[in-house]
């Protein structure tokens, strides 16, 4: 092993090897989840366990390589290689890929991204209408969270709006059922239908996996509990590691109840906390435990740790958002010209909504001082991008189904949902891509004669193009191809129709121009994969298809990058900072208030944890940042501090901090300094 069991504190010990039953795993923040789990897969491989019995379930892609890197280093490459390391829907993948036929899936069935979801909806609701159909969406997907079926929807239905998305998620779940195609909810929706309606599936899965460890289990939602309990069955082997004071994602689905099922569900469950923290210091835990020490406890934990005190934290009063922004940036300026080996990516400014971003990069921006917006949306996310890329993505693999499904839908042309059901129930049946379906002799026996042109019109489109983008390459005419092709199919006219502002729907072409011209920049040479100026080959539009993915990933990196990071405290969770400002503490912010609506009980424990989340995130200096005036839609309103300042109970002589008396105070020292030690005089 690389590190020796006297790494671990005696909590962890005890979790680590407490191996006998049901455990769960109170991690507080900072206290060292992470090393627990990896040390408990190495613990459970000594007792003679093969890595391939052992899953380990996060949330996050990025968590999930993040632990299986730590296991390596742990255990050792070979090990760690047939660990099932996973999230929920990467195994509910696996899982249906297996025994999906046990559902009536095929084996290549679809996964439908959230775009993908949305034009669906929306046609089973007949209208246009974006904003409604994400409210269906999001209803849906709230219902499949708690485990609930089109017929458990419409029993659950409070009132006209929700009977109308139950009656919505039928059609919706009909045509899923046709086109052969899952969503993201569905990947864990079905695997626990197969576990729960299949004995010889549950079996081999119960079998497949004798330990199971479930990292941020405050996070699960209903169902995912329920996989978990039928994953683990009788034998009930499985570590629990959570927070309940870091329960923040109940917009979600979410539930906090589930850790209160836990100790009902398993008597014999060993409850394990982890108090001491290894990322703060002590002025920042005392806050972090006063404000938390609000909210009713589950199971009693306080955090601590060997760090001493610190520095104080800082609640800095601000006149307004600018003002605000500005004292951000001159505190991160001051920190770094202090002296030491300080590096822009030391530093974090957290908020809780996204739009109070805006004025913080424009301050930056100002400064010279780069950064990323942790959590904000990726270019390759917008839905116009989208559309064209499934386009090329369907140039570059005619047997990708969903990047079919976008593409002969978007733009529209009289191909609707019943057309494409029986088309995907052909291909399902005959064991072919919906693209290979398209040109099958046998096809316009099982289609109506229109129906059967129109798609094959679609498919000559596609091979048309494909053709041509192999053979194209040069910036210009790039280009001159794309911009033809646009026009051919009525992009620009399909933006228009399908926004109600005229002003989104030309940004939204501005993006697609903005796209194509990247392209072309590509196919001449003139910039490089890695975004640079340099020169290169010149590529064919094929060759450009071709690394789409690639490119993806380009712009989403910056993990490794030094610069400032802005995020909201719901992508913050989970990371730490030596230096955080935490911004825009106020009543109706921080914990919102959207409205005249009514806090609940419930709501403000969790805006409450959502504050213990932001302290928490802070290694070394915490500010806390709060407004004397604020913006709230066209207005200016007084600024209330958030109740949550007076629950950290902080000494408010010494940890108070208002700009104008500190500039005084600045001014005065430096008076003192000069008197002191005027110029010539010796020391100078």
């Amino acid at each position: 092993m690389a590190e020796a069991p006297a790494s671990l504190n005696n909590a962890q010990m005890q979790a680590v090897h407490h191996l006998a039953g049901p455990c769960l795993v109170l991690a507080g923040a900072g206290s060292g989840k992470t090393r627990v789990i990896v040390h408990k897969i190495a613990r459970l491989l000594q007792a003679g366990l093969a890595p391939r019995q052992i899953a380990a379930i996060t949330f996050t892609n990025k968590a999930a390589a993040e632990m299986r890197e730590r296991a390596k280093a742990l255990v050792g490459a070979r090990a760690a290689k047939d660990l099932a390391v996973s999230t929920f829907h990467s195994l509910g993948v696996r899982m249906l890929r297996s025994d999906g036929t046990k559902l009536g899936l095929k084996e290549n069935f679809s996964i439908l991204d959230s775009d993908d979801v949305l034009g669906v909806i929306r046609d089973c609701g007949g209208n246009t209408d974006n904003a409604l159909a994400r409210r269906w969406q999001w209803t849906i997907s709230l219902w499949k969270n708690q485990g609930l079926d089109a017929d458990g929807a419409e029993r659950a239905a409070q009132d006209d709006d929700e009977r109308v998305a139950a009656r919505i998620m039928r059609l919706y779940q009909e045509r899923l059922q046709a086109f052969q195609a899952v969503d993201f909810d569905d990947l864990i929706g079905l695997p626990l239908k197969l576990l729960q309606r299949d004995a010889e599936a549950r079996a081999k899965w119960q079998d497949t996996f004798h330990h199971v460890l479930v990292d941020e289990y405050q996070d699960t939602n209903s169902v995912q509990y329920e996989l978990l309990k039928a994953l683990v069955g009788e034998r009930a082997l499985f570590t629990a590691v959570g927070d309940d004071d870091q329960s923040i994602n109940g917009w979600r689905g979410a539930t906090i109840e589930n850790l209160k099922r836990l100790p009902q569900d398993y008597p014999n469950l060993t409850v394990i906390p982890l108090e001491q923290n290894y990322r703060s210091t002590g002025h920042i835990l005392r806050a972090a435990n006063a404000v938390i020490a609000q909210n009713p406890k589950l199971f009693e934990k306080k955090l601590w740790s060997e760090f001493g005190d610190g520095e104080p934290v800082r609640v800095v009063e601000c006149d307004g958002e600018e003002h605000e922004a500005e004292r951000a940036v001159a505190r991160i300026q001051a920190i770094r010209g202090n002296g030491g080996q300080t590096k822009l990516s030391d530093f974090a400014i957290l908020y809780r909504a996204n739009h109070q971003a805006r004025v913080f990069e424009q301050k930056l921006r100002a400064a010279q001082l780069p950064y990323k917006v942790s959590g904000g949306q990726s270019y390759f996310d917008r839905a116009e991008i989208k559309d064209l890329c499934a386009w090329l993505r369907l140039l570059v693999n005619q047997d990708d189904d969903p990047a079919f499904l976008r593409a002969v839908t978007t733009p529209k042309r009289g191909i609707g949902h019943q057309t494409l059901a029986a088309l995907g129930e052909f291909a399902s049946k005959w064991k072919l891509s919906l693209f290979e379906a398209l040109f099958s002799p046998t096809l316009a026996a099982a289609l109506k004669g229109k129906t059967v042109d129109a798609l094959q019109a679609f498919g000559r489109e596609v091979n048309e193009l494909e053709h041509k983008a192999r053979h194209t390459s040069g910036s210009e005419d790039a280009k001159t191809l794309l911009l033809g092709w646009l026009k051919d199919i009525g992009y620009e006219q399909h933006l228009y129709d399908g926004e109600d502002s005229e002003k989104l729907a030309q940004a939204r072409w501005s993006n697609v121009l903005d796209f194509v011209d990247w392209i072309g920049k590509r196919c001449g040479g003139e910039i490089t994969p890695d975004g640079s100026g340099d020169a290169s080959e010149r590529q064919s539009v094929l060759q450009v298809a071709q690394t789409i993915s690639v490119i993806i990933s380009l712009a989403e990196r910056g993990d490794d990058q030094d610069v400032i990071t802005l995020s909201t405290l719901h992508a913050a969770k989970g990371l730490e900072w030596p230096h955080v400002v935490l911004a825009g503490v106020n009543e109706g912010l921080l914990p919102f208030r959207s409205g005249d609506e009514d806090m609940t009980p419930e709501r403000l424990e969790e805006e409450r944890r959502l504050m213990y989340v932001g302290i928490t995130r802070a290694r070394t200096t915490l500010a806390v940042s709060t407004l004397r005036r604020r913006k709230k839609g066209r207005d200016t309103v007084a600024g209330v501090p958030s109740r949550f300042i007076a629950e950290m109970k902080l000494d408010e002589v010494q940890v108070k901090e208002d700009p104008r008396e500190r500039l005084k105070k600045l001014r005065a020292e430096l008076a003192a300094k000069a008197a002191a030690n005027p110029v010539g005089a010796p020391g100078r």
